[in-house]
Parts: C-alpha cells; structure tokens; sequence
C-alpha cells in the first residue's frame, strides 16, 4: 500500500461541477515526496478561467443545494465518515507520501479529520433561529439562519485532510457550496477527499476542487467577483492579511485561521514528568509544523534543568527518516526552505548564548530532514522567540515570578494556542484569565478537538472552526417582524 491507489486515473485533475477533467492549456504540476525529493506524481495545474469555472459550477448548484433537507445533507456528511474511516490506511500513507509525516502520524489526523464529517453530520439539523413577543407587545420576532453562499477555501500543506475537513464539514451541514484551492505541495489528499465526497452522494458543483500554482491570481481573481461571499484560510498572517483586503470591495465573510507563536509555560510546581510529556506532543505533533506547535518553553528557573535534560534525552531517543518505514518517529520537513528557515534559526539562538541540549546539527543525505534540537538558556528576545519555528526545536527561556511568565507569554503579535502546566488551581484561573490567546491548554499538550472552536486572536486572525461556533461561519441571520394578529 502507498496511498496513491486512493486516486482514479482520472482523479489527478480538476473537480468542477462533478466532472474530473484536465487543466485548460493542460498544464500539470508536480508533487514532491520531500523524504528524498523526487516527483511522486503530477496533478493539472488549473488556470485563471479554471478558477471562475468552479465558481460557476458552485453557483449553479448553491440553490437548489440550501433548499436539500438538512437531514439529508447530513447523511452525506455521515457516509463520506464512515467511506474515510474504512479506507483511513490509505489515507494515512497518500499524506505521509506527499507531506512527509508518518503513517502512525497521519493515523491520528485521520481520526481527527474525518470527525469535523461526524460532528457536523449532527450539527446539520440543529441549525435553527428564534420566535419572540416584541418586548413592547403588538408584534412577533422571527429569526431565520440562511446559508451564506458559495465559498472559497485555501488549505495549507501541513494537515492536508484536516484542515479541508474542518472548512467542508461545516459548510456542508449549512447548505454553502465551495471552491477548495489545496496547497501545491499537498493536493492528493484533497483529491481524494473529493472523490469520497462524490461518492458520498454530494451534489455535482458543491464541492469543486482547483489544484494550482498560481496562488495569488487565483485567489484575487474569485475574490473580485460578487458571487463569492466567504472566504475561508488557514496560513501565514501575511498572506491572510492580503486576503482580507481583497475581500474588502465585495464585502466577504472571512475567517483567517494564521499564523501562531505558542508559548508553552512550566510553572516551579508542575508535575515535570507530565510537562515533558506534554512538551513532547505539543512540540513533536507534525514534527512541529503545525500553528498550534508549541515555540517558546518558558519555564521557571527552579526546574528549567530538570525539565531539559528530560526533554533533551526524550527528543535525542527520536529516530529521524522516511514516514513511510517502520520505526520513525519524525519524518521530513515540507521543503528545503523549511529546513534551511529552521537551521538559521538555531544558528541565530546559538549566537545568542543559547546552549545545545541535543540536536542541532543539519544531517547528510536526501531528504528534507531537520532533527529533534532542544535549546537551553534562549535570550528571550532572541529570533527564535519571535518568529513561528514551524520544526522541531524546543527552545527554553526561564523566568522567575508569574507575572514575568504572562508578560513574556504574551509579549508577541500571534495569540493562537497557548500552554500552561501548573497543579495551583487558583493560578490556573489568573491564567486562563490574562493569556491573550485563543486556546489555553491546561496540564495538556493536546487542545485541537472537533467539538471545540479553533481559533486565534490579535495577529493570528479571527473567527472559529470547530465546535458550535463552527457552523455559524457559514450561516446568514435574517430578521422578519410579524404583526401580531
């Protein structure tokens, strides 16, 4: 098994309108195994008129889609869960291929992905408004929720089925159709998403899938056009904030799930144990490419030794190689600008006075390989506390009191995760409390759920995916005043 079996002979195109097909001109582009560099396959490479092909399909089905019973869009959403849920090996080994995690890896962003299908599979039919008295009397207040209409959606590279997932599910359950733009290193997963969908019973042109290279064009070109109304990203703030501004003339919805700078807080009474295994998820899941990866350690002077040595012999004990072979525990970074973004990094913390604990050092061979590196004693204005890492390096600053903790903690424009190990309650409270991030995990390295909204604030952008909220994102609120007799 290797995953691409997942894909038809045709299924390495475009999705538009129900319809595989190739790329106008007939362009293709190629999709890199970054474990050694070498092409994997290709896909179509879509154009500018392909583009507004798919918005015209999800135009033409976005009707007769918000009129489909909610109980039936749910159905879909159900089928295409357990459809994923059987066939999750080949999911699991199509990401490790094409992203570079490994299979156990890929394993658990199947089990979390396909759940968004599950959970909003049952949120479809609990979409509903309100009936009220007017508080003056004399008249009745009716709320009626609407899906928005169609939507474009970029995915990122690093959780090529969950990141699509959370942005279908719930546009699905609210009647929205789509336009998805994966990421062009990572499109096979979400081909295969769509086939599954297909499969599923989902209308032809509510889901339309363009595979491209031109990233900025495409998304300015859907943007311009008033039939788009929502925009939905999860990437870096720089390129979100461009979004947002193009979204400006048409007045789009949006929701920016960006950038992140997660600091992770060990407190002089925490259970170290724990944190070190707590560290070692939150750092460690995805090999550290994922916004909600843990970037600044900061623990308390008395047990930041402690806490690095751990750390340091649990990091140096990981075996470094392809995802795909039995026995590795972290595979490839996404590109060679990955790595050589994260070596520059360590380099700069090492000038700094930063100590090596373990790792550090740029392994021989192919592949775009960085490993496990723990830093002790980081300058807590060094670089590698200020730009999002995005690779598997845990770098420790100490402080000293908790308010020196908070302050340095939020002492950064991102506010996406954030983590806090302590066994004080009632500072578990004045934490909770003054952290400025969207997510706060307590005594815990894992905090992504279905269940629960995923969301930043300040630089890291707004609105939630996940949880209630989530299908709020996809939902219009309409008011009808009623006479009362």
């Amino acid at each position: 098994m290797n995953g691409l079996d997942l894909l038809g002979p045709d299924q390495r195109g475009l999705f538009i309108g129900g319809t595989w097909r190739e790329a106008e001109g007939g362009e293709r582009l190629d999709v890199v195994d970054p474990a050694d560099g070498s092409v994997l396959t290709d896909v179509a490479d879509g154009s500018l008129h392909d583009a507004v092909d798919a918005l015209d399909a999800a135009v033409a089905a976005q009707a007769a889609w918000a009129k489909t019973p909610p109980r039936e869009r749910g159905e879909i959403l159900r089928t295409a869960f357990g459809l994923i849920t059987d066939r999750a090996d080949q999911f699991a080994h199509l990401m490790s291929l094409e992203m570079g995690k490994t299979v156990a890896e890929a394993r658990g962003e199947v089990a979390y992905g396909v759940e968004f299908f599950r959970w909003y599979a049952e949120e479809a039919v609990r979409i509903h408004g309100r009936w009220m008295q007017a508080p003056a009397g004399g008249s009745r207040l009716l709320t009626i929720k609407k899906p928005v209409g169609p939507c474009l959606f970029i995915t990122p590279w690093n959780f090529p089925l969950a990141m699509g997932t959370r942005k279908i599910g719930p546009a699905i359950a609210a009647g929205c159709t789509m336009v998805v733009k994966p990421a062009s290193q990572t499109p096979l997963t979400m081909l295969a998403l769509a086939g599954v969908l297909a499969e599923a019973g989902l209308p032809d042109g509510v889901l339309n899938v363009v595979t491209t290279s031109r990233h900025s064009e495409f998304s300015k070109t859907l943007q311009a056009d008033d039939r788009l109304r929502k925009v939905s990203f999860t990437g870096s703030t720089g390129v979100g904030k461009v979004l947002v501004r193009q979204s400006a003339d048409q007045l789009q919805r949006l929701s920016m799930e960006l950038g992140g700078n997660a600091p992770f807080i060990v407190f002089e009474d925490a259970d170290v144990d724990a944190a070190v295994d707590g560290a070692m998820i939150a750092k460690m899941r995805n090999m550290g490419e994922a916004c909600t990866a843990a970037n600044r350690f900061l623990v308390h002077r008395s047990v930041a030794q402690e806490f690095a040595e751990k750390l340091g012999r649990r990091m140096s004990g990981l075996t470094l190689g392809r995802g795909q072979d039995d026995g590795v525990d972290v595979g490839p970074l996404i590109d060679e600008k990955a790595v050589e973004s994260v070596s520059q990094l360590v380099t700069d913390a090492i000038h700094d006075g930063a100590t090596v604990v373990t790792g550090g050092e740029l392994p021989t061979g192919p592949g775009y390989f960085y490993p496990p590196t723990v830093l002790l004693d980081v300058p807590v204005d060094s670089e590698i506390n200020v730009q999002e890492i995005f690779g598997p390096v845990a770098p420790i600053t100490t402080f000293e009191t908790e308010d020196e903790a908070v302050r340095q903690a939020n002492d950064t424009e991102y506010g996406l995760a954030s983590y806090v190990y302590t066994r004080d309650l009632a500072r578990t409270i004045r934490i909770a409390e003054s952290l400025e991030f969207g997510m706060i995990g307590i005594n815990s390295g894992l905090i992504s759920n279905p269940a629960a909204p995923f969301g930043g604030v300040k630089q890291s952008g707004f609105g939630r995916e996940g949880g209630f909220e989530g299908i709020e994102e996809y939902l219009e609120t309409t008011y009808v005043a009623l006479p009362a007799g």
